[in-house]
């Protein structure tokens, strides 16, 4: 092992360390407090209490399942072409060369403000020029550079003049004010999600998470999972099953979804809550056109070995939302264990787990 080679690993391992102080030791406790239980889980296999509930660890093999920080060693696998997913504006860049994406307009990093816009330097701008754009376009989706599970995700809209920070109404100095406290952002434009999100429920943007993986054995790309992720009105904007929304398994053959569950909520749903709308049983328009697309995109990256990608249904067909280099565990295993599945026989190959 060279120096630079050792560095590396060990840099890399501190990492892990630190994650595992912070993901798993200090992570959310959805469910309920037990200490004890928790620092047993995270000592045994890096497990989160979490899933203690959610895998009904009481009746079920907790053995047989991956844990939280068994997808944090997964986080490796596309070394070192990972940065092209982790940052959203570089995996933007690279995937509108091939698919319809959301165009990144605006950014804000270290303190600064600069436009996005192909060949036009406009040098430094202000909060208020981002306010502007706002006025231009009507709704504008802020995210951070780097970073997951819909964390730091707002929606700002300009209704009629008014202002809006996801449903909260400001005016336009707590937008600029909002702007200002910010940092690490990129502005997009919204894309309208078609008729089948919209009948789910209105108010939140509807997802699927679809995961392409290189078949450790072939070497071939292939589909391997996929869910269609559903807001509610608890995490309207957005629909991520990590601020408590609904998952629905996806049939890979035939596009039918399963009953929705959720990450922080025992029990199951075949209807919406909020809208009522029929979710066990309704299939995705125009899936095995969906499926071929994602395979025949994952196959112009054929530096990763593994993509979770977020797609947005529209009426015209898909929009890529992002690409992730990895996908949690727990919106797959929500239907069964994978240490011994195809999942885990992936991470295997890749020295993830043993």
């Amino acid at each position: 092992m060279t120096s630079d080679t050792f560095i590396s690993f060990s840099v890399w391992k501190a990492k892990l360390f630190l994650l595992w102080w912070r993901r798993i030791i200090f992570a959310p406790d959805h469910f309920a407090k037990r200490p004890l239980l928790k620092l047993h889980l995270a000592l045994h296999g890096g497990y989160v209490l979490d899933q203690y509930y959610i895998y009904d660890f009481k009746h079920n093999d907790r053995r047989e399942y991956l844990s939280e920080f068994d997808w944090y060693r997964s986080r490796n696998i596309n070394k070192p072409y990972d940065m092209m997913c982790n940052n959203k504006v570089i995996a933007t860049e690279v995937l509108e060369q091939y698919v319809r994406v959301p165009r990144v307009l605006m950014q804000k990093n270290h303190g600064k403000i600069v436009s996005l816009a192909k060949d036009i330097d406009r040098g430094f701008l202000t909060s208020d020029d981002a306010a502007d754009l706002l006025d231009r376009t009507g709704t504008l989706y802020l995210k951070p550079l780097a970073a997951g599970k819909g964390k730091g995700v707002y929606r700002l809209t300009n209704a009629s003049g008014a202002y809006y920070i996801d449903d909260q109404r400001k005016s336009r100095d707590d937008l600029r004010r909002f702007l200002d406290k910010q940092d690490g952002w990129f502005l997009s434009e919204g894309i309208t999600q078609g008729a089948f999100g919209r009948a789910l429920y209105p108010d939140a943007t509807h997802t699927i998470r679809f995961i392409t993986l290189r078949d450790p054995e072939t070497g071939h790309i292939k589909p391997f999972f996929a869910v269609q992720r559903i807001g509610t009105s608890e995490t309207a904007p957005v629909d991520n099953g990590s601020r408590g929304g609904l998952v629905a398994r996806i049939n890979m053959d035939t596009g039918e979804l399963s009953e929705a569950k959720c990450l922080q909520k025992l029990g199951s749903w075949d209807r919406h809550p909020d809208s009522g709308a029929q979710i066990k049983g309704a299939v995705i328009p125009r899936w095995q056109d969906v499926k071929r697309q994602m395979v025949d995109l994952a196959r112009k990256l054929p530096f990763m070995n593994f993509i979770a990608w977020d797609i947005l249904l529209t009426d015209e067909g898909i929009s890529i939302i992002e690409a992730n280099t990895s996908s949690g565990v727990n919106i797959i295993q929500l239907w069964g264990p994978q240490r011994n599945g195809e999942l885990g026989r992936f991470y295997r190959a890749h020295g993830c787990i043993k």
